[in-house]
């Protein structure tokens, strides 16, 4: 616990607040947009589910560490220091999402709990696949190709995932809390994703 401490300091230090500022300030400015008519008010949904993307993005690259290969070798094993840039990082995320669900009129706000389960599982598998690039490769800034995967992820997976496993649906859809199961499954597989990429691996890569 007493080593824990002592790495919060350090470990705060490298965490990308600037980008996950820069991609927060975007998030809220497209949920504050459900406020500025009519026709943004029917696309509240739509915005909301911008703004958490555009959040996911920034989250992506919390893993980013110019130093990888050289904190590597210190004692405190990467699990632990995965947890603790994570840890840090929750209670803004928890704030920003507050923020964000006031911005959205409360006429034409969605669900909470269900808009907040897609939220959970878009953040959670940014981290996971920054960990997963950490992972499998010997990049120091997953970030950037973490957030071409994501976002291509999900403009496939609108357009083209098949409609009776859709994800995302509007409101008024039958198909709304059926979606919003699946959604859990996505949010415990990115758990899963995490923790196991969060491992150190058995052997390391020799780097020519």
């Amino acid at each position: 616990m007493f080593l824990n401490r002592q790495l919060v300091l350090p470990v705060h230090r490298t965490v990308p607040w600037g980008g996950i500022g820069a991609a927060g300030a975007a998030g809220l400015l497209l949920a504050a947009l459900t406020r500025t008519g009519e026709t943004a008010e029917r696309l509240s949904l739509y915005l909301l589910r911008a703004a958490i993307l555009a959040f996911a993005v920034g989250l992506a690259f919390l893993l980013d560490d110019p130093a990888r290969h050289t904190t590597s070798t210190v004692p405190t094993r990467r699990p632990v220091r995965v947890a603790l840039r994570t840890a840090l990082v929750v209670p803004a995320a928890a704030a920003w999402w507050t923020v964000a669900l006031l911005l959205v009129p409360p006429e034409v706000r969605p669900p909470v709990a269900d808009i907040t389960l897609e939220a959970g599982a878009a953040f959670v598998l940014a981290v996971a696949g920054a960990a997963a690039a950490v992972r499998f490769s010997e990049v120091t800034r997953p970030g950037l190709p973490v957030t071409g995967a994501l976002l291509t992820t999900a403009v496939l997976t609108m357009l083209f995932w098949p409609g009776r496993w859709a994800l995302f649906v509007p409101v008024e859809d039958e198909r709304w809390a059926a979606a919003h199961e699946r959604w859990g499954v996505v949010l415990g597989g990115a758990v899963l994703l995490g923790v196991v990429c969060a491992i150190e691996p058995l052997r390391r890569r020799v780097r020519l």
